[in-house]
């Protein structure tokens, strides 16, 4: 069965975006290609028991097993070795990554404490969008009660669009909370 969001993007956002623009056929409207989820683990990332908590938690959220990330490099300054583990990553295609819009958008991000919208600030010169997630608790698939350590998400919607004012439009079209112009 299709997920519910890529059926009504299909069905009504797609054709929408289409008229809106201008644009010749329903290929050439922006559209989704994958979610990239990510999850620094920072100095705790040498300790295995927390990494594999961490592990369990962002599997839970995105339902999918994470693939643990390396430091490309030694810096001083940030306390970093090469090679050692900085985090978790996720990368999300297709059916999966409808539901996890769907349950992004509808169920975790009205949960935030003194939500007030999604800055506009957020996306690239190539229309991708990305934003942070300071709590993963948001999610109801973690469990509350056995979270150690909250820890932050870092969330990249990549579109295949040719410009940001496409891609808004699509996200707006999605139900993306966005903070309105005036709003702080």
């Amino acid at each position: 069965m299709s997920p519910r969001l890529k059926d009504l993007y299909i069905k009504e956002i797609q054709p929408t975006l289409k008229e809106k623009f201008g644009l010749k056929n329903l290929y050439m409207a922006p559209n989704l290609k994958k979610v990239v989820v990510n999850m620094g683990l920072g100095l705790d990332g040498n300790d295995s028991k927390i990494i594999k908590s961490s592990e369990q938690d962002l599997a839970n959220i995105v339902g999918q097993k994470p693939v643990l990330t390396k430091f490309k490099k030694s810096i001083s300054n940030f306390k970093t070795r090469k090679g050692t583990n900085a985090g978790l990553k996720v990368t999300l295609r297709k059916d999966r990554m409808y539901e996890f819009i769907d349950r992004l958008v509808n169920i975790a991000l009205p949960r935030i404490k003194d939500f007030r919208g999604l800055s506009t600030n957020g996306f690239d010169n190539f229309g991708n969008y990305t934003f942070g997630v300071k709590e993963h608790i948001i999610f109801p698939e973690v469990n509350f009660d056995k979270v150690e350590k909250i820890r932050g998400l870092d969330i990249t919607i990549v579109i295949d669009s040719k410009s940001k004012e496409y891609s808004l439009e699509l996200l707006k079209k999605l139900n993306f909370p966005f903070k309105k112009k005036g709003d702080n």
